[in-house]
């Protein structure tokens, strides 16, 4: 074997190897006119999300470097952005604010330790393939979860745009106290809010229609829209300056730190950790979740695919990564990605070029946002987080499925009035208890041939064709512990409310999989039928079901036969239905 092939062998897979191999000149362009985008939009973000999170906004680039990188190496979505968010941002503050005083060293010691063991979560879960355990969060849990988390975001907010102290965790707490403060509002913090959230949500709409009127080309007119927040973010920070805003009681973001992000190491503190395990986890696990959302969304649509498990592996090295380098638990954004993929980006380098322009703005940007008011930056949280919001919901599952709705409503309600973390927990409570609910009364039809075919239809929707002497069953799930009863309900009133029933024919289409407790149900019908003069028979068993049951003593015992078909059934056992 020659060297380069031994090098090949033991070399890792990593998908950093598989689009690095093409990468070429328009590549680079494409994911640099990105990067750019991004970087522009980035900045603020950070710096936002960093102070909902409780921490320095300085915090807020320091965890838009490391991780960016990392997930370039480890990342298998060629355009999702990596960095703080909204919904983690306000679970990161949920989390450690009762082990420590916003604001303080102590207290960004607790978030870097929190990214710490986000990191290694995701990377066990990642190394031991269990990216199948986020299927357990709903679509509707997590809309109704992120809905809620941005209304609660947003009136978080509200102190900072007023002018006014508010205390509060919870959406009533953050009412009380912001309707008693009503009577202390600064008119110039506020009139500075008001007017930068109404900037910003024109930005979003109405900029680009308007360039491109005036004659600029759509992508120059997108690139000059998404600065809006920082067109913001520099003339409301100039107008504090030239006008000594700060002297009259707007509250400035003050002196930023200038430089690389440092080198931090986790507290080693095992009662912290467990502590912080369960939040840690719920940060994880909602973040995963976020992040292959947007990633599998984005990716279809350049017939590309991305892979949860190596998903699980990246974004665990880039909680490590933002833990070693100063930041807080991140995961993939919704709204920079969109704008990522929007931009062109072809390519994860696109995020090595993001992290390039974050660290020059690390090194030469921060001594301008001193002036910089803190009611701009929560106009641009409030702006982005009420884009969360997602009021359709209600309406789809209410008219679809009532179940949904309940679940929805439920994580709503409980994240606003107890907290993120509780809220998560109701709504993946709520959807489990409803499937078991759901699963455990099966839909059982009696099925009829349907005259001219060999189809078997319910005999409540069919014009069909039965024998009083057969009773075709169709069981529409898997057959297991909690609804394994209900056949044997149903058996029983069929074979006490009819006389002549002979057959009873399990059509088993349906049925995906049986487990230990549905097994001695069906070996229990099976004796009762056959003590009461009745066969039972199963048809159109799965091969992976049959395959279980040949390790059994059910096909041994049986008191009928396994038909291939339903039509093979009633062909043999009532011939004057088959030829009907």
């Amino acid at each position: 074997m020659q060297p380069t092939s031994t090098w090949r062998h033991w070399l890792p897979s990593l998908p950093v190897l598989q689009w690095g191999r093409a990468y070429n000149r328009d590549t680079l362009l494409g994911d640099g006119v990105a990067a750019l985008i991004v970087t522009i939009m980035l900045i603020p973000q950070s710096l936002a999300y960093a102070m909902l999170a409780g921490l320095p906004p300085e915090v807020g680039l320091y965890a838009s470097v490391a991780p960016l990188l990392l997930y370039a190496v480890f990342g298998t979505s060629r355009v999702l952005a990596v960095g703080p968010v909204a919904v983690v941002s306000l679970m990161t503050a949920a989390a450690i604010g009762q082990h420590a005083v916003a604001g303080t060293p102590a207290y960004w010691a607790v978030a870097i330790t929190l990214a710490f063991l986000s990191g290694l979560m995701l990377l066990a879960m990642g190394l031991l393939r269990l990216g199948f355990l986020a299927n357990f969060l709903s679509h509707p849990v997590i809309s109704g979860f992120i809905s809620a988390s941005g209304i609660l975001i947003a009136a978080s907010q509200l102190k900072t745009l007023m002018g006014v102290k508010a205390e509060g965790h919870t959406f009533v707490e953050l009412s009380v106290s912001l309707w008693s403060q009503l009577g202390q509002v600064h008119g110039l913090t506020l009139a500075i809010g008001a007017v930068t959230v109404g900037f910003l949500f024109w930005v979003r709409s109405g900029l680009k229609p308007l360039l491109q009127r005036l004659g600029m080309k759509p992508r120059p007119a997108d690139v000059v829209a998404k600065t809006g927040p920082v067109a913001a973010i520099a003339v409301t920070t100039w107008l504090t300056w030239a006008l000594d805003w700060q002297g009259q009681g707007v509250k400035i973001v003050g002196a930023v730190p200038q430089g690389l992000p440092p080198f931090t190491l986790p507290l080693w503190d095992l009662g912290l950790w467990q502590q912080l395990l369960v939040p840690a986890l719920l940060i994880s696990v909602v973040g995963f979740v976020e992040s292959v959302s947007v990633g599998q969304t984005l990716a279809a649509k350049r017939r590309q695919r991305i892979e949860p498990d190596q998903e699980l592996v990246a974004l665990g090295a880039s909680n490590l990564g933002a833990a070693f380098t100063g930041g807080f638990p991140v995961t993939g954004g919704f709204a920079r990605s969109v704008v990522n993929f929007d931009a062109g980006a072809q390519t994860p380098a696109a995020g090595v070029f993001t992290a390039a322009g974050i660290t020059l703005a690390s090194l030469f940007l921060t001594p301008a946002l001193y002036y910089l008011p803190q009611a701009t930056l929560a106009a641009t949280i409030v702006v982005a987080v009420l884009s969360l919001v997602d009021v359709s919901i209600f309406r789809k599952t209410w008219a679809y499925s009532k179940a949904d709705f309940a679940a929805v409503l439920a994580t709503l309600l409980v994240t606003l009035l107890q907290g993120v973390e509780l809220g998560l927990v109701v709504g993946v409570a709520v959807s489990l208890a409803l499937y078991l609910h759901r699963t455990s009364r099966p839909h059982i039809a009696e099925v009829g041939r349907v005259p001219g075919t060999e189809h078997f239809r319910n005999v409540l929707r069919h014009a069909v064709v039965v024998s009083p002497q057969v009773l075709g069953l169709r069981v529409d799930e898997s057959l297991y512990f909690a609804n394994s009863r209900a056949l044997e309900d149903r058996i029983n009133d069929a074979v006490a409310s009819r006389p002549a029933l002979k057959h009873v024919v399990l059509q088993c289409s349906a049925i995906n999989d049986i487990d230990a407790s549905a097994l001695e149900s069906l070996e229990t019908i099976n004796h009762r039928l056959r003590e009461a003069g009745v066969q039972l028979h199963l048809s159109e068993v799965k091969g992976p079901v049959m395959d279980r049951l040949r390790r059994t003593h059910l096909l041994q015992d049986l008191g009928g036969r396994v038909f291939l078909t339903h039509f093979q059934a009633i062909d043999q056992l009532a011939p004057e239905v088959a030829h009907a």
